[in-house]
């Protein structure tokens, strides 16, 4: 059974303080009038004052006041019989600050408790060496460990928010990849799925074609694999203009028409990658749902705003948000962007983030 809870903030020192036990021990040691009596309330008291001790470091509020009462009123009913009682004092004084919630209360108890020794020192007469040691020593003592006392706290407080950070961080690490692997996956997957029908269907017709389009299911497939360790590891970048060419790719494989119309825009990695991810996830969703047969790809610059649209002539009609949209609207609005959803005649999605503005490295 362990007699202190195991905390970095206590460690071993708990038993160090203990030594100041001495100081109501030896006055027997060195008293030689000391009787049996003295030395079995002497005992008794050493073994109560463990018990409260030890049990301070286990016990929340209320009970830990009632626990400081006890040693302080052993403090004083001992006192007049062993000035080395005023230990007991001491402990007191030592504990206030820890249990008190805050510095204004831990200076009202300690004046409290000097409040006491007072009183038992002018009416109740008790040994000038038991009051003035209690009182010069518990000043010092309370007063110091209400600092660090509240000092700790603030740490406690700080390892929370360092805690919450980490976790948010890792949660916000964790969706990155999540929105990564989902883009990439979907689109690869997507790739795959239209090129091997494809390669099916010209088996028969053009055998020629048919093994280019494996050769290009086996590229893609390679390449995935890559994206897909760097977006684990975090390593991954992606550029638009590469983007647009996997795009044309995949909508005329797909059998739909493309019209690209991309200007030169300056950006920044992080905001280069987010620009092709939407793209990528913009164009899969046509692919895979919009049943289209023309699709028009701008990237535009818009009064030092980057604009990206993605617009099809397909079935449109649809309001529930996905996955796949809600992903590329969190993308867009981390750049401080925003998306704009046109379903009246096919879809048109409108993307436009500053260019202007700071943004992290996290996308």
């Amino acid at each position: 059974m362990q007699l202190v809870p195991k905390n970095k903030d206590h460690g071993w020192v708990p038993y160090v303080w203990l030594v100041f036990l001495a100081f109501f021990i030896i006055p027997g040691l060195l008293d030689p009038h000391v009787t049996k009596k003295d030395w079995i309330i002497t005992g008794v008291a050493t073994l109560v004052f463990l018990v409260l001790y030890f049990r301070m470091f286990w016990t929340c509020s209320p009970w830990n006041y009632v626990l400081i009462s006890g040693i302080a009123a052993m403090g004083l009913g001992l006192g007049h019989i062993n000035p080395g009682a005023c230990v007991f004092i001491i402990y007191t004084a030592s504990f206030i600050p820890w249990v008190a919630p805050k510095p204004r209360w831990a200076f009202l108890g300690i004046a409290a408790l000097l409040t006491l020794l007072g009183v038992d020192a002018v009416f109740f007469h008790a040994p000038i060496g038991f009051w003035s040691t209690s009182v010069i020593v518990s000043l010092g003592v309370g007063l110091s460990n209400t600092y660090f006392a509240e000092k700790n706290r603030a740490n406690v407080k700080l390892r929370m928010a360092q805690d919450e950070i980490e976790h948010l961080a890792k949660v916000a690490e964790r969706e990155r990849i999540a929105r990564d692997l989902h883009d990439v996956l979907g689109h690869t997957l997507t790739l795959i799925s239209v090129k091997s029908t494809l390669a099916a269907k010209l088996l028969d017709k053009d055998l020629e074609k048919a093994r280019q389009e494996i050769r290009d299911i086996e590229k893609v497939s390679r390449d995935a694999i890559a994206e897909i360790r760097g977006t684990v590891r975090g390593y991954s970048t992606y550029k638009l203009c590469e983007e647009l060419q996997r795009a044309k790719l995949a909508l005329e494989s797909a059998g739909v028409m493309v019209d690209a119309h991309a200007m030169e825009v300056s950006m920044s990695p992080a905001q280069e990658s987010v620009a092709a991810l939407i793209m990528r996830e913009a164009v899969t969703n046509v692919i895979r749902h919009s049943h289209a047969r023309h699709c028009v790809l701008r990237v535009v610059r818009n009064n030092g705003n980057c604009v990206l649209e993605i617009q099809d002539d397909g079935r449109g009609g649809f309001q529930v948000e996905g996955n796949g949209l809600r992903g590329m609207r969190e993308r867009v609005e981390a750049l401080g962007g925003s998306l704009l959803r046109d379903t009246a005649t096919g879809t048109k999605l409108r993307f436009e983030f500053p260019l202007t503005s700071t943004v992290s490295g996290t996308h």
